[in-house]
């Protein structure tokens, strides 16, 4: 009877652990950098996805939505959707006032699309649109923009709220 018992339990607990689906999920926070990195005999950098919420290389199928990089004064955020993609929201004193603007930010309203997000600072709040017509909201919360190994180096940390439905209304606060 006792090996009937640990038997079933063992079955419900495999069952349970098959049916378990992972949500990807729609907002968090994420670091980028523009370091080069070698694959073979090309080389790649990785960028982030908001529709898989994850880093990815700007080798794979789908591509980034985002990439950062330095010109040597400005740090910038690029997309290779072939569509201006970036409107930048507004650009704050401190932390505090751009996270709560940030979290207010429920329907905004877009004048012009820009090709890139030029220069990107800290406490700044931009739109994203993708190539697929989905929105994310972007808050900047820190910059790096140094040269490393003779090269100009860039990196952004940022909070983000993708809108997955092809809407551009963001969850409210």
């Amino acid at each position: 009877m006792r090996k009937i018992i640990y038997i079933l339990l063992i079955s419900v607990l495999i069952l349970y652990s098959c049916k378990r689906e992972d949500t990807i999920p729609t907002s968090g926070t994420v670091t980028i950098n523009n370091i080069i990195l070698p694959a073979g005999q090309t080389f790649y950098v990785m960028g982030f996805l908001f529709s898989k919420a994850e880093l990815v290389s700007n080798l794979k199928n789908p591509s980034p939505d985002l990439i950062i990089d330095s010109d040597g004064t400005n740090v910038f955020l690029s997309s290779n959707n072939y569509r201006n993609s970036f409107f930048r929201a507004g650009e704050y004193a401190n932390a505090e006032e751009a996270a709560m603007a940030f979290k207010n930010i429920v329907a905004p309203e877009i004048s012009s699309w820009a090709e890139w997000a030029n220069p990107v600072k800290t406490n700044q709040i931009w739109i994203y649109r993708s190539g697929s017509e989905n929105y994310a909201k972007i808050r900047i919360i820190s910059i790096i923009a140094e040269v490393r190994d003779s090269r100009d180096y860039a990196e952004c940390t940022f909070e983000w709220v993708y809108q997955p439905d092809g809407t551009l209304t963001f969850p409210g606060k």
